[in-house]
């Protein structure tokens, strides 16, 4: 018989967006199967009123408490709070404040939201997701040269979350479906600054996510050869060949999430940046 899921509830604590802190709390959690975290994120806390909202919470709550508050005050009054109701915290940030410190010999203030300082790379951020965003798809192929990377790939082959998450690390990224029978974008092929990368998949893994697609939008539109593995498998061959003719990286994604996905891709375009700095 099959154990049956439990529940935790994981109150997260940041003086930020809490970005930060949700994924540090869900790497850790993913390590304990059998346990479903309830995520509860307290995002912006940044006054004793606010902190004194989400301790309420917490004795209606009770859970495993997770934090980043640089505000020591703000952070001792969680920690005393938590002790009295009876439930384990802890500071995700501090122990690095303290390594840093210690390794860095240096001490001050500390700034509240100072990972979101609006900043140059903030901006270049920001400039590469509305970038990625119009140029989804093989949208827009004119300005295709303006791109830190492309991908290229069949459908289903995850190019647009990772060019979304590419962007989210300020790379403009844009990407372009391959399709047998139509010729990809001239624009493409005389390409000279960015990183032109291939994405392909196994057929099983393809036809899986296309079946899926399907039934989520209730239509048959595309026909049985969108999910046929014979027919895939050409797609695949095709897309792989073309990539070949042109010296294109090939990343296989089929066992790969959106996250390796895109840091082999980062991995490529750093190198293709140091050689291009060294030939100059």
């Amino acid at each position: 018989m099959k154990n049956r899921e439990s529940f935790f509830h994981l109150h997260m604590i940041s003086d930020a967006t809490g970005e930060t802190l949700l994924a540090v709390a869900r790497a850790a959690a993913a390590q304990h199967a059998d346990m479903r975290a309830i995520e509860h994120v307290h995002a912006m806390v940044r006054t004793v009123k606010q902190l004194d909202r989400v301790i309420a919470e917490l004795e209606e709550k009770p859970g495993i408490v997770l934090y980043t508050l640089v505000d020591r005050e703000l952070a001792e009054r969680l920690e005393s709070e938590c002790r009295r109701i009876g439930i384990p915290t802890g500071s995700v940030l501090e122990p690095i404040l303290q390594l840093l410190q210690s390794y860095l010999g240096t001490s001050g203030p500390r700034r509240v939201g100072a990972q979101h300082v609006l900043d140059a790379e903030y901006f270049r951020r920001i400039d590469a997701l509305n970038f990625t965003m119009i140029h989804d798809d093989g949208h827009l192929p004119a300005s295709f040269d303006d791109a830190d990377v492309i991908l290229v790939g069949i459908s289903r082959t995850s190019k647009t979350p990772t060019s979304i998450y590419l962007a989210n690390r300020g790379i403009k990224t844009a990407n372009i479906p391959i399709v047998p029978g139509i010729p990809i974008p001239r624009q493409l092929e005389e390409a000279k600054h960015p990183l032109i990368v291939g994405l392909t998949a196994s057929p099983e893994r393809i036809s899986q996510l296309r079946e899926n697609r399907i039934l989520g939008l209730n239509a048959a539109a595309h026909g049985e050869a969108y999910v046929d593995k014979a027919s895939i498998a050409a797609e695949i061959a095709f897309a792989r060949k073309l990539c070949q003719r042109h010296d294109w990286p090939i990343i296989d994604v089929t066992r790969r999430s959106i996250e390796e996905t895109a840091a082999a891709i980062m991995a490529l375009h750093q190198a293709a940046r140091s050689r291009n700095v060294a030939e100059t």
